[in-house]
Protein backbone atom coordinates (compact mmCIF):
# COMPACT_ATOMS: atom_id res chain seq x y z
CA UNK A 1 0.00 0.00 0.00
CA UNK A 2 1.43 3.62 -0.86
CA UNK A 3 0.00 6.30 0.72
CA UNK A 4 0.39 9.48 -1.29
CA UNK A 5 0.18 12.96 0.24
CA UNK A 6 2.18 14.97 -2.42
CA UNK A 7 -0.06 18.17 -3.32
CA UNK A 8 -1.84 18.55 -0.42
CA UNK A 9 -2.26 21.21 2.51
CA UNK A 10 -1.96 20.44 6.14
CA UNK A 11 -2.26 22.18 9.36
CA UNK A 12 -0.50 21.11 12.24
CA UNK A 13 -0.65 22.82 15.57
CA UNK A 14 1.73 22.53 18.49
CA UNK A 15 4.37 22.40 15.99
CA UNK A 16 7.58 24.50 17.80
CA UNK A 17 8.87 21.24 19.38
CA UNK A 18 7.92 17.37 19.83
CA UNK A 19 5.93 15.17 18.03
CA UNK A 20 4.31 18.32 16.57
CA UNK A 21 7.49 19.05 15.21
CA UNK A 22 8.19 16.02 13.83
CA UNK A 23 4.49 15.76 12.36
CA UNK A 24 5.36 18.54 10.39
CA UNK A 25 8.86 17.04 9.01
CA UNK A 26 7.06 13.84 8.59
CA UNK A 27 4.65 15.53 6.15
CA UNK A 28 7.49 17.37 4.57
CA UNK A 29 8.98 14.28 3.60
CA UNK A 30 5.61 12.82 2.07
CA UNK A 31 5.26 16.50 0.15
CA UNK A 32 3.22 17.82 1.79
CA UNK A 33 3.02 21.84 1.58
CA UNK A 34 2.93 22.39 5.81
CA UNK A 35 1.64 25.40 7.86
CA UNK A 36 3.26 25.04 11.48
CA UNK A 37 1.74 26.92 14.35
CA UNK A 38 2.55 27.46 17.61
CA UNK A 39 3.83 30.32 20.26
CA UNK A 40 7.18 29.71 20.38
CA UNK A 41 8.20 31.98 17.25
CA UNK A 42 12.03 31.01 17.97
CA UNK A 43 10.92 27.38 17.70
CA UNK A 44 8.54 28.25 14.65
CA UNK A 45 11.61 29.91 13.09
CA UNK A 46 14.14 27.26 13.59
CA UNK A 47 11.48 25.21 11.69
CA UNK A 48 11.15 27.38 8.64
CA UNK A 49 14.81 27.47 8.23
CA UNK A 50 15.17 23.81 8.41
CA UNK A 51 12.10 23.15 5.99
CA UNK A 52 13.45 25.95 3.23
CA UNK A 53 16.78 24.11 3.41
CA UNK A 54 14.87 20.98 1.95
CA UNK A 55 13.06 23.07 -0.78
CA UNK A 56 9.41 21.73 0.48
CA UNK A 57 7.17 24.46 0.81
CA UNK A 58 5.98 25.38 4.00
CA UNK A 59 4.63 28.56 6.11
CA UNK A 60 4.92 29.24 9.88
CA UNK A 61 2.39 31.41 12.46
CA UNK A 62 2.65 32.09 16.15
CA UNK A 63 -0.79 31.47 17.09
CA UNK A 64 -2.35 30.94 20.55
CA UNK A 65 -4.75 28.03 19.86
CA UNK A 66 -7.31 29.62 22.16
CA UNK A 67 -7.27 33.11 20.83
CA UNK A 68 -9.94 32.57 18.00
CA UNK A 69 -10.13 35.65 16.45
CA UNK A 70 -6.23 35.05 16.06
CA UNK A 71 -6.59 31.13 14.39
CA UNK A 72 -9.32 32.80 11.69
CA UNK A 73 -6.70 35.29 10.35
CA UNK A 74 -4.57 32.29 9.85
CA UNK A 75 -6.63 30.11 8.25
CA UNK A 76 -7.10 32.88 5.85
CA UNK A 77 -3.90 33.55 5.44
CA UNK A 78 -3.36 30.18 4.60
CA UNK A 79 -6.41 29.52 2.44
CA UNK A 80 -5.43 32.93 0.63
CA UNK A 81 -1.81 31.80 0.03
CA UNK A 82 -2.56 27.73 -0.70
CA UNK A 83 -6.27 27.77 -2.07
CA UNK A 84 -6.97 24.89 0.21
CA UNK A 85 -6.59 22.90 3.43
CA UNK A 86 -6.66 19.32 3.35
CA UNK A 87 -5.13 18.33 6.65
CA UNK A 88 -5.52 19.60 10.10
CA UNK A 89 -3.76 17.93 13.19
CA UNK A 90 -4.33 19.36 16.68
CA UNK A 91 -1.57 18.56 18.64
CA UNK A 92 -1.37 21.36 20.66
CA UNK A 93 -1.40 20.22 24.22
CA UNK A 94 -0.25 21.17 27.52
CA UNK A 95 -0.51 19.11 30.81
CA UNK A 96 -1.67 20.04 34.34
CA UNK A 97 0.20 18.07 37.45
CA UNK A 98 -1.58 17.56 40.82
CA UNK A 99 -3.68 16.22 42.88
CA UNK A 100 -7.61 17.27 42.71
CA UNK A 101 -7.59 18.50 45.90
CA UNK A 102 -4.42 20.89 45.61
CA UNK A 103 -4.97 21.48 41.58
CA UNK A 104 -5.52 25.23 41.09
CA UNK A 105 -8.62 26.32 39.54
CA UNK A 106 -6.56 28.30 37.31
CA UNK A 107 -4.33 25.33 36.13
CA UNK A 108 -7.13 23.45 35.07
CA UNK A 109 -9.13 25.91 33.22
CA UNK A 110 -5.94 26.50 31.20
CA UNK A 111 -5.36 23.06 30.44
CA UNK A 112 -8.46 22.62 28.88
CA UNK A 113 -8.58 25.67 27.36
CA UNK A 114 -5.56 24.77 25.35
CA UNK A 115 -6.05 20.52 25.27
CA UNK A 116 -10.20 20.77 24.40
CA UNK A 117 -11.45 24.03 23.26
CA UNK A 118 -8.62 24.67 21.57
CA UNK A 119 -9.02 21.97 19.34
CA UNK A 120 -12.84 23.02 19.27
CA UNK A 121 -11.84 26.33 18.19
CA UNK A 122 -9.19 25.38 15.71
CA UNK A 123 -12.11 22.91 13.57
CA UNK A 124 -14.47 25.80 13.61
CA UNK A 125 -12.53 27.52 11.77
CA UNK A 126 -11.02 25.17 9.44
CA UNK A 127 -15.01 23.31 8.71
CA UNK A 128 -16.05 26.06 6.08
CA UNK A 129 -12.63 25.40 4.18
CA UNK A 130 -13.18 21.83 4.13
CA UNK A 131 -16.96 22.11 3.54
CA UNK A 132 -16.18 24.56 0.50
CA UNK A 133 -13.88 21.77 -0.80
CA UNK A 134 -16.06 18.67 0.42
CA UNK A 135 -13.10 16.69 1.59
CA UNK A 136 -10.50 17.14 4.45
CA UNK A 137 -9.36 15.04 6.91
CA UNK A 138 -9.00 15.91 10.65
CA UNK A 139 -6.56 14.59 12.84
CA UNK A 140 -6.75 15.23 17.18
CA UNK A 141 -4.12 14.64 19.64
CA UNK A 142 -5.79 12.60 22.35
CA UNK A 143 -3.76 10.41 24.59
CA UNK A 144 -3.88 6.74 26.54
CA UNK A 145 -4.59 9.10 29.66
CA UNK A 146 -8.38 8.92 27.47
CA UNK A 147 -8.56 5.18 28.29
CA UNK A 148 -6.19 5.01 31.60
CA UNK A 149 -6.05 8.04 33.42
CA UNK A 150 -2.80 8.44 35.42
CA UNK A 151 -2.98 9.64 38.64
CA UNK A 152 -2.29 13.10 39.82
CA UNK A 153 -3.25 14.01 35.66
CA UNK A 154 -7.16 14.75 36.17
CA UNK A 155 -7.04 17.61 34.27
CA UNK A 156 -5.17 16.18 31.56
CA UNK A 157 -6.91 12.94 31.02
CA UNK A 158 -10.29 15.01 31.14
CA UNK A 159 -9.20 17.21 28.47
CA UNK A 160 -8.28 14.56 26.40
CA UNK A 161 -11.24 12.31 26.84
CA UNK A 162 -13.57 15.68 25.61
CA UNK A 163 -11.09 15.60 22.60
CA UNK A 164 -12.02 11.96 21.74
CA UNK A 165 -15.39 12.52 22.15
CA UNK A 166 -15.70 15.62 20.34
CA UNK A 167 -14.22 13.90 17.65
CA UNK A 168 -16.87 11.18 17.53
CA UNK A 169 -19.35 14.23 17.04
CA UNK A 170 -17.45 16.06 14.84
CA UNK A 171 -17.22 12.72 12.45
CA UNK A 172 -21.10 12.45 12.60
CA UNK A 173 -21.79 16.52 11.54
CA UNK A 174 -18.87 16.63 8.83
CA UNK A 175 -19.94 12.79 7.02
CA UNK A 176 -22.19 14.63 4.54
CA UNK A 177 -19.36 16.65 3.50
CA UNK A 178 -16.55 14.00 2.88
CA UNK A 179 -15.06 15.20 5.74
CA UNK A 180 -13.54 12.38 8.01
CA UNK A 181 -12.40 13.76 11.95
CA UNK A 182 -10.20 10.73 13.91
CA UNK A 183 -8.44 10.99 16.69
CA UNK A 184 -4.65 9.23 18.34
CA UNK A 185 -4.01 7.75 21.40
CA UNK A 186 -0.30 7.90 21.90
CA UNK A 187 0.90 5.91 24.79
CA UNK A 188 4.43 6.27 26.13
CA UNK A 189 6.76 8.60 23.90
CA UNK A 190 9.60 9.84 25.31
CA UNK A 191 9.26 13.86 25.13
CA UNK A 192 11.17 16.85 26.80
CA UNK A 193 7.66 17.19 28.54
CA UNK A 194 8.44 13.47 30.65
CA UNK A 195 11.72 12.43 30.09
CA UNK A 196 10.20 8.71 29.72
CA UNK A 197 13.62 7.52 28.87
CA UNK A 198 15.60 9.36 31.22
CA UNK A 199 14.46 8.19 34.18
CA UNK A 200 16.11 5.68 36.31
CA UNK A 201 16.72 2.40 34.66
CA UNK A 202 14.51 0.47 37.35
CA UNK A 203 11.29 3.36 36.93
CA UNK A 204 12.20 2.73 33.46
CA UNK A 205 11.57 -1.17 33.65
CA UNK A 206 8.44 -0.88 35.54
CA UNK A 207 7.06 1.43 32.89
CA UNK A 208 8.04 -0.46 30.10
CA UNK A 209 6.31 -3.72 31.86
CA UNK A 210 3.07 -2.24 31.20
CA UNK A 211 3.56 -2.35 27.11
CA UNK A 212 2.81 -5.49 24.97
CA UNK A 213 5.67 -4.08 22.70
CA UNK A 214 8.21 -3.55 25.26
CA UNK A 215 9.86 -0.38 23.82
CA UNK A 216 9.43 3.47 23.98
CA UNK A 217 7.01 4.59 21.56
CA UNK A 218 8.91 7.00 19.09
CA UNK A 219 7.29 9.81 17.07
CA UNK A 220 7.77 8.06 13.71
CA UNK A 221 5.12 5.54 15.32
CA UNK A 222 2.54 8.50 15.40
CA UNK A 223 3.41 9.78 12.47
CA UNK A 224 3.12 6.79 10.20
CA UNK A 225 -0.64 6.56 11.89
CA UNK A 226 -1.21 10.60 11.18
CA UNK A 227 -0.06 9.83 7.67
CA UNK A 228 -2.75 7.04 7.20
CA UNK A 229 -5.49 8.95 8.55
CA UNK A 230 -5.02 11.97 6.15
CA UNK A 231 -4.71 9.38 3.17
CA UNK A 232 -7.10 8.08 0.83
CA UNK A 233 -6.38 4.64 2.32
CA UNK A 234 -8.51 6.07 5.42
CA UNK A 235 -11.40 7.59 3.49
CA UNK A 236 -13.55 5.01 4.97
CA UNK A 237 -12.03 5.52 8.64
CA UNK A 238 -13.82 8.10 10.67
CA UNK A 239 -15.21 9.18 14.25
CA UNK A 240 -12.43 6.44 15.54
CA UNK A 241 -9.60 6.91 18.57
CA UNK A 242 -6.62 4.62 17.43
CA UNK A 243 -4.39 3.53 20.68
CA UNK A 244 -0.57 4.37 19.57
CA UNK A 245 0.48 2.57 23.07
CA UNK A 246 2.32 -0.33 21.94
CA UNK A 247 -0.26 -2.75 23.64
CA UNK A 248 -0.15 -0.82 26.77
CA UNK A 249 -2.45 -3.02 29.39
CA UNK A 250 -4.04 -5.00 26.44
CA UNK A 251 -3.31 -7.45 28.59
CA UNK A 252 -2.82 -7.38 32.18
CA UNK A 253 0.18 -8.65 32.79
CA UNK A 254 2.65 -7.78 29.38
CA UNK A 255 5.92 -8.87 31.22
CA UNK A 256 4.51 -12.48 31.42
CA UNK A 257 4.78 -12.78 28.07
CA UNK A 258 8.53 -11.53 27.76
CA UNK A 259 9.25 -14.28 30.68
CA UNK A 260 7.77 -17.29 28.72
CA UNK A 261 9.57 -16.14 25.41
CA UNK A 262 13.01 -15.95 27.40
CA UNK A 263 12.04 -19.52 28.47
CA UNK A 264 11.88 -20.30 24.94
CA UNK A 265 15.40 -18.65 24.09
CA UNK A 266 14.61 -15.32 23.00
CA UNK A 267 17.40 -13.08 23.75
Amino acid sequence: MHIDLQGRVAIVTGAGRGIGRDLVRRLAQEKVSTVALDVDTDALDELGKELAATGVVSSQFRCDVTDFERIQEVIGAVESQYGRIDILVNNAGIGATAPVETLSEAAWRRCHDVNSTGTFLMCKAVIPVMKRQRSGRIINAASFAVIVPTVAHAAYASSKAAVAHFTRALAGELGPWGITANAYAPGMIPTMLNHFDERPAAEQAVLLDTLTLRRWGTTEDVANVVCFLASDQAAYVTGTLIDVSGGKLATQVPGVAYQLAAEEGLG
